[in-house]
């Protein structure tokens, strides 16, 4: 006689909803197997700077929105951009697939008709800073508008403030400067400079989600602030990243421009929103000309997935615990660093601030007796992982040949840190171990020098 089996599924008789919920239960079981942590084991583990720290109730997440299979932006997108306009402390949040998109929008946003006479022009200049990621520079170029270039301060790394208001000229119109690897810049200069001159304030926090200055969250301070969620960041949702503003023109402009540039402001699948679809007149249309079909922006499509807002929404929920990890391991990397100061210039977090920190950034001290490079060398073949301060001094990089620019006194800390500066990770996957690994490699660097 056979026995039943007892793993065996009438699923005729389930519904969709239970289903959904064995699905679910399985994908966490799964991510507990197959996505364990593995132990670290000095010299044979990676120490990467970066990388994603996720767990069952993420992949959860990500096969919820996927069973929805709705796709594009969604319920939990909207969700997502609610819960992270709360925590930042702001009236709108727009979701977009990249923290350089979301530059991208920041700065077009500044040149939309909707501004009336402050809307920037091709050939207004923005103040910025001279190290750096290019896409807190590239939106410039593309719309037209003039970087002009300041130095960094050492060992802030962010944007010298005593040199912002004499970089002001009768053509400045913004500023548009990043929070240099989650250490805020000089919020108090930024700001009084741009009210006594009129200009727009862009604070791209793509490495600072969770910073504060004066106790308040960084890109909230400004007109509008980024944020991206790459792997390496805060929270990822793999690509993607966000712009926001508690400005009611510049969210309808960023909104505009993110959504292919159209004068509707229906969320995807849904009509008649301003109850007059059919009832507009605008440009050299007819009169009724479907408002879903009227463009008054060169816009683009830049929205996200809803199964990447799904993953975000979730990564929420560890966004507090990561901010402390990241706050830990940078403490703990500064006090077992200290004995190399001779020849180490260690990072120091801007007064008034208390940076969510992306990376420890370190610089050569003039006359240390070996080169970045040479320690650089010998940390990758020990598998522990650096990475440069991005771009550097970007007016060196090849594709800044040629473009339209202006520098804003000398740039000598800029080529220090082009020549001098590297950065190790924080990441919230890093823990005790990998951290007395860091250090103790390059106290071993060091006693075969000597």
């Amino acid at each position: 006689m056979t026995k039943p089996n007892p793993i065996a599924i009438d699923e005729t008789q389930e519904s969709a909803e239970q289903l959904r919920a064995k699905i679910l239960e399985l994908t966490a079981r799964y991510a507990e197997v197959a996505h364990a942590q593995k132990p670290f084991v000095a010299g044979q583990s990676p120490v990467p700077v970066s990388g994603r720290v996720y767990g069952a109730s993420d992949m959860q997440a990500l096969v919820d929105s996927a069973l929805d299979f709705w796709l594009t932006t969604g319920r939990f997108n909207d969700l997502f951009e609610k819960r992270l306009a709360k925590f930042l402390g702001v009236y709108n949040v727009l979701t977009c697939n990249s923290g350089s998109s979301a530059n991208l929008l920041a700065a077009t946003a500044l040149t939309s008709h909707l501004l009336g006479d402050r809307a920037l022009k091709p050939g207004d200049e923005v103040i910025t800073c001279a190290t750096g990621f290019p896409t807190t520079v590239n939106p410039l170029l593309q719309n037209g508008l003039v970087p002009v270039f300041v130095d960094v301060d050492i060992p802030t790394y962010n944007i010298r403030p005593d040199l912002i208001e004499s970089a002001v000229t009768d053509k400045t119109r913004a500023i548009m400067v990043a929070h240099a690897l989650g250490n805020p810049f000089d919020l108090d200069t930024v700001v009084a400079v741009a009210k006594k001159h009129k200009l727009f304030v862009v604070e791209d926090c793509c490495d600072a989600l969770g910073a504060t200055y004066n106790g308040k969250n960084v890109g909230t301070f400004g007109d509008i602030g980024t944020v991206s969620f790459y792997p390496a960041h805060h929270i990822t949702m793999g690509e993607g990243g966000a712009v926001f503003t508690n400005g009611a023109t510049l969210k309808r402009a960023l909104e505009s421009f993110r959504d292919w540039g159209r004068d509707c402001w229906c969320n995807p699948g849904c009509d008649n929103t301003c109850k007059k679809r059919f009832g507009w007149q605008l440009g050299e249309l007819p009169f009724g000309y479907d408002h879903k079909y009227t463009y008054s922006h060169l816009g683009y499509n830049l929205k996200i997935t809803d199964m990447q807002a799904a993953v975000g929404h979730a990564q929420m929920d560890r966004l507090d615990d990561f901010i402390a990890r990241r706050r830990a391991n940078f403490a703990s990397l500064k006090a077992t660093l200290k004995p190399h100061e001779d020849i180490f210039i260690l990072p120091e977090a801007t007064p008034k601030s208390d940076p969510s920190w992306f990376g420890f950034p370190i610089s050569m001290r003039d006359g240390a007796p070996f080169k970045r490079d040479d320690l650089l060398q010998y940390l990758n073949e020990n598998k522990i992982g650096t990475r440069l301060l991005f771009g550097g001094n970007l007016i060196r990089q090849p594709y800044m040949k040629g473009r339209n620019y202006r520098v804003h006194g000398s740039l000598d800390n800029s080529d220090k840190v082009m020549r001098d500066t590297f950065w190790l990770g924080v990441y919230p996957g890093l823990g005790d171990a990998h951290i007395n690994y860091i250090v103790d490699a390059i106290a071993r660097f060091r006693k075969n020098l000597a």
